[in-house]
């Protein structure tokens, strides 16, 4: 019985393990003009907490809360273009980061 609990944890455990880079976001590589390949952390809008927004240039704690206020009376983001329907974030800002988004 000990034996079939520990493998049991132990199944947890290598679950929550496979399960932890969708939660922090999704890697991508991406080669810049002069060849070089550098890997690329987007964010997912439908899943990122208000500090993980907080990493994107322009977006303070209050445009962060407005996301995640819009994202839960709206329903999660189609498209990342959808995020310009938040109050403070127009196409200039935008622009600096929709390559590091994603839904």
């Amino acid at each position: 019985m000990k034996s079939l609990l520990a493998k049991g944890m132990a199944l947890s455990v290598i679950a929550a393990l496979l399960a932890l880079p969708a939660l922090a976001g999704t890697a991508q590589t991406v080669e810049k003009k002069d060849g070089e390949k550098v890997a690329v952390e987007k964010i997912n809008l439908n899943t990122a907490s208000s500090e993980e927004l907080q990493k994107l240039p322009g977006v303070g704690a209050k445009v962060a809360q407005r996301i995640l206020d819009f994202r839960k009376t709206n329903g999660p983001f189609k498209k990342i273009e959808d995020l310009m329907k938040v109050r403070g974030i127009g196409e200039k800002i935008f622009l600096k980061f929709k390559d590091k988004l994603t839904v």
